[in-house]
């Protein structure tokens, strides 16, 4: 494991967090309702056909700081359809249900937007203001959108457009709180030998730094192995760490996902909470599936812990029941739990992550956490060998 050291801070431009996250998806209405009953989001926003929208269809839902948007197109491919339209009926054909933007809040987007279409970063949108809410969007890896986002503290609403929707949905009533409070970092997959490129364009475009990172040396199994550079902003509000595959006598889970995914693309998304044996039983509750972790990690576990110059203050006992992991350092340690893919492709799925002083991303856990992925990939029939050992 490598940590970086942070240099100057840009003279243009700061990130304070994740704004919200949009996917596109065949059904946003239906995806929306999902995720409000397993996830425990609530409704906010919405854009469409009885907002004046004909092209679009929009559910925004939100839990605290967490802010996700679910997005259809209303009309069918046709010799009408705009750009972006194609682009949506493509997408949805190659990749599925996805995430299509990752938004950031910063405090000027159209400075942000102008020096990082200068240095090269592919135009979306030109800077939008409304109500002194400033947005604009730029490409980057496998298509995904960067909107920018200024002047969101002030404004009233979601973004320009938009609905606010506050309808009590009497199913909810039933379920669990969750306590989900605010995304944590979001986790983008590629193909082998591209990792470096993205971490430059971070570098180059929006001038991140590198966070941390790992190699196939430090996170293996007997099977399949990974690559791994999270990628910062100065005052490190927003992570984004990037995977590859590295060569193992197996598919990894990485390659399996650029295979379904059609290219790279978002993994998955973590979710920081206060009290994730609180959060855990809720999701739980409300029919969410997590992987399981072979027995054998908590009694390891419990030799490092016992060595360790940290306490862990939740119950161990209640922590092997729920199959979370945990990690540590001098610093202190994290908690962290992932969801099965939350879609019939094996691509997207969720983190739900504690943190207690750790800033890490769990690399005492992977090898653990690969070898349970490994399990459902053998049961998914792609744990199989790689192309240049069947070539041998």
């Amino acid at each position: 494991m490598t940590s970086y050291e942070k240099g100057k801070r840009p003279e243009i431009g700061r990130f304070f967090g994740f704004h919200h996250v949009e996917l596109w998806v065949t059904n946003a209405k239906q995806i929306a309702e999902y995720y409000c009953i397993r996830f425990g989001y609530k409704k906010v926003g919405y854009k469409g056909l009885e907002t004046g929208s004909r092209i679009w269809a929009s559910h925004v839902v939100k839990q605290n700081d967490v802010c996700l948007v679910f997005t259809s197109a209303l009309n069918p491919r046709s010799e009408e359809s705009t750009m972006e339209e194609i682009r949506y009926h493509d997408w949805i054909a190659q990749r599925g249900d996805s995430v299509r933007t990752i938004a950031f809040k910063c405090d000027d987007a159209a400075a942000i937007h102008k020096k990082a279409v200068g240095k090269g970063a592919k135009h979306v949108a030109d800077p939008k203001t409304e109500d002194g809410l400033t947005y604009a969007i730029i490409e980057t890896y496998g298509g995904v959108y960067h909107t920018l986002v200024s002047g969101y503290e002030k404004y009233a609403g979601f973004l320009p457009g938009y609905e606010k929707v506050n309808v009590e949905d009497p199913v909810l009533k039933l379920l669990p709180d969750v306590g989900l409070d605010f995304i944590d970092h979001v986790v983008g997959n590629h193909c082998d030998g591209m990792m470096e490129e993205v971490t430059q364009w971070y570098e180059q475009k929006l001038d991140f730094h590198r966070f941390w990172s790992v190699d196939d040396k430090q996170v293996h199994t007997e099977y399949s192995s990974l690559r791994s550079i999270v990628m910062t902003d100065y005052d490190e509000t927003i992570k984004l760490p990037n995977n590859e595959p590295a060569k193992g006598k197996r598919k990894s889970q990485i390659q399996e996902y650029v295979e379904y995914h059609g290219g790279a693309g978002v993994q998955h998304i973590a979710i920081n909470c206060k009290e994730i044996l609180k959060t855990l039983p809720a999701l739980k509750a409300r029919g969410m599936k997590f992987l399981t972790i072979p027995k054998s990690y908590y009694g390891n576990l419990r030799k490092r812990l016992a060595n360790a110059n940290i306490k862990v203050k939740e119950d161990l006992d209640l922590i092997e029941k729920h199959n979370i992991l945990v990690d540590f350092d001098d610093q202190g340690y994290l908690l962290q739990i992932f969801t099965k893919p939350v879609e019939d492709r094996p691509t997207l799925f969720y983190e739900i992550i504690q943190r207690a002083g750790n800033s890490g991303f769990g690399v005492g856990n992977f090898k653990a956490l690969f070898t349970s992925i490994e399990q459902d990939q053998e049961k998914r029939g792609n744990l199989t060998v790689t192309t240049e050992d069947v070539k041998k």
